[in-house]
């Protein structure tokens, strides 16, 4: 079914009102989007009078025609949450672009629960990562086949205030950045708390050793990302033999770190495809 020519591509519709959903209406009352052009389905009232009081949105307890003015609907729920919250919103969303921004929810599944079938309905799922609160996040993108390039501009439009996108030929390929990007965010601050852990042991304040590992990993992360020298260049430029570094990386690598890793990343992509499996079948 094509997007339904009545429907207001500037208007918004958030189904959640949680933390991806806040980064988002964040982003787009700075870029100057009217705050009556964003809609906000939110059950708690704790959250929606947050939303009110951050970006001067109102948010709606329960769906109903106000839907239908929307372009674009952002479901971010959790995904456990999907089909209670897709049934009273679907009779009201059906002719709009879809965006996902759940975790596991295949578009097969966001296109039945609208009534659409995945060939006739605009479905992207987008996989954004925490660091889009401070829009410096990064969101890999898939679209289905009925999605086109007016829409596919449209989501980037929407998603930029968070920070960079990826878009990806295969809605499998998300399970991949849930386990590197999506998740992350968590990976980097264990390793920054075991570094600030470590200082802490040498004697320095933990003030002082949360600035050090937080900056270092700051700064480390913005040459890598201005280099054109593989990683492995990178650290190598580093690790003088019978150093310092040497030291340290020889004995993370005697304790197998960097698979561990690789484990579990691997770990995460199978939980991504569990809960697809579990919440996201059509």
């Amino acid at each position: 079914m094509p997007a339904d020519p009545s429907r207001l591509p500037d208007v918004v519709a958030f189904i959640g009102g949680g933390n991806m959903a806040s980064a988002l209406i964040g982003g787009l009352v700075a870029a100057g989007r009217a705050r009556a052009d964003i809609v906000v389905v939110e059950p708690f009232e704790a959250q929606r009078t947050k939303l009110a009081q951050a970006f001067g949105v109102s948010a709606q307890a329960a769906a109903d025609a106000r839907l239908a003015r929307a372009g674009t609907v952002v479901w971010a729920v959790k995904p456990q949450l999907f089909a209670e919250a897709a049934a009273p919103c679907a009779a009201h969303v059906r002719g709009a672009l879809q965006l996902s921004v759940m975790a596991g929810i295949r578009t097969d599944a966001i296109a039945r629960a609208v009534g659409g079938t995945i060939e006739d309905t605009a479905v992207v799922r987008a996989m954004p990562n925490t660091p889009a609160l401070i829009g410096r996040g990064i969101a890999g993108l898939y679209a289905t086949a009925a999605v086109n390039a007016a829409e596919r501009a449209r989501v980037e439009t929407l998603l930029a205030p968070t920070g960079a996108t990826l878009w990806l030929p295969h809605e499998a390929d998300l399970d991949a950045v849930t386990a590197v990007s999506g998740s992350g965010p968590a990976y980097v601050f264990y390793v920054l708390e075991a570094m600030v852990d470590a200082a802490v042991g040498m004697g320095l304040p933990a003030a002082q050793a949360r600035q050090l590992a937080v900056a270092t990993f700051d700064g480390a992360a913005e040459l890598a990302r201005r280099s054109a020298e593989p990683i492995e260049t990178l650290r190598a430029q580093v690790t003088s033999k019978g150093g310092t570094t040497h030291a340290a990386i020889t004995s993370l690598e005697a304790d197998g770190v960097k698979a561990a890793f690789v484990r579990a990343l691997s770990a995460a992509e199978r939980r991504a495809q569990e809960l697809g499996n579990e919440f996201g079948r059509g």
